[in-house]
């Protein structure tokens, strides 16, 4: 096989037949489907949740992860947020004429392994070629498919004054680790991205007992966007401590360097969850119990409902609203 890609291994013949089996089909398995166009799936009854998502990170590689391994870590994590059980993946790639095969095997075996970790299958795919120019190395499109909890507690109108709000580690890593990987800045650091697929931690979580109300993942926008938008489409009315913000010396090091605002770095392996206090204690304990939820932390509480918003209150007990980031920090970050 050729070392690159090339516009032939778009055209459909023997050289995309070639890419397909011997990267793709290799890394995925489902020899047998991949003789078809279509996939039939057997689902239980109920409802399913659909996702889709497309990633452009740069660079594609980078501390703590890849292109492949954000692909599946950002599907499962919006299936599980959403309270859905992942059951499988679609996988769309866009390759740039001249791109390193071994790179994009090294892709394909990433997302292959994170998927594996999951408990996914990717079942279906495509890839196109384009012109050298036409697009900046490798872009992938995803499609997310997951299956209804039949006991789902998950429902945002239940918040009430009193709830918890925690996270389940330190923010911002993600945000920075991209930043200093492209060395556009000159920024020192070892920090790792945090992505990772959540799914296991998040089913412990729920099937641990605890009253969950609400999930997301704080991906783009950081956390004071994410919860802005839920204080503002459910009514109710957040406050942040900022003491208790979980933040690494080395984010908040370059942070003041940069005039970043850490609430407002990309995270892609972190959950806000809202739970009743009462749940408090135990939410903490079954996340301290996965590697990616040791340093779960209680954040701030619900105070009220009415007109949503966001608050943080600092170390001086004054406090400030926080609003949806505004403008652009950090783009193609996922």
């Amino acid at each position: 096989m050729d070392r690159k890609v090339t516009l032939a291994h778009g055209d459909g013949g023997e050289l995309a037949h070639k890419l397909i089996q011997q990267i793709f089909v290799s890394a995925f398995g489902n020899q047998s489907e991949s003789r078809f166009d279509a996939t039939f799936l057997s689902l239980s009854s109920g409802k399913i949740a659909v996702t889709t998502d497309s990633f452009v990170v740069n660079p594609l590689f980078f501390p703590g992860g890849d292109i492949g391994k954000i692909a599946v870590s950002g599907t499962i994590n919006d299936l599980s947020v959403a309270g859905a059980v992942p059951y499988c993946l679609t996988v769309g790639f866009i390759i740039e004429e001249g791109f390193p095969l071994a790179d994009l095997r090294k892709v394909v075996k990433s997302l292959a392994v994170e998927a594996e970790k999951a408990g996914v299958q990717v079942v279906a795919g495509d890839t196109k070629v384009v012109e050298k120019g036409g697009a900046d190395g490798l872009y992938i499109n995803t499609t997310g498919i997951g299956l209804q909890r039949e006991d789902s507690t998950i429902d945002p109108s239940r918040i009430a004054p009193g709830d918890a709000v925690l996270i389940s580690g330190p923010i911002g890593d993600h945000g920075i680790a991209i930043l200093a990987a492209r060395g556009e800045l000159g920024l020192m650091t070892d920090l790792e991205s945090d992505c990772a697929p959540l799914n296991h931690m998040i089913d412990a979580v729920i099937l641990g007992g605890v009253d969950v109300k609400m999930m997301r993942d704080p991906t783009r926008g950081g956390v004071a966007t994410t919860l802005v938008e839920l204080a503002e489409d459910f009514d109710a009315i957040i406050e942040l401590e900022e003491e208790k913000l979980p933040i690494q010396d080395q984010v908040r090091g370059a942070s003041d360097l940069l005039g970043f605002d850490p609430l407002y770095l990309a995270n892609e392996g972190k959950v806000l969850f809202i739970v009743s206090e009462s749940d408090r204690q135990k939410t903490l304990e079954l996340l301290h119990q996965f590697p990616e939820g040791r340093d779960a932390a209680v954040i701030g509480r619900v105070t009220g409902k009415g007109v949503g918003q966001l608050l943080l209150e600092t170390p001086l007990g004054s406090k400030r609203r926080l609003h949806r980031l505004s403008g652009m920090m950090l783009p193609r970050i996922c």
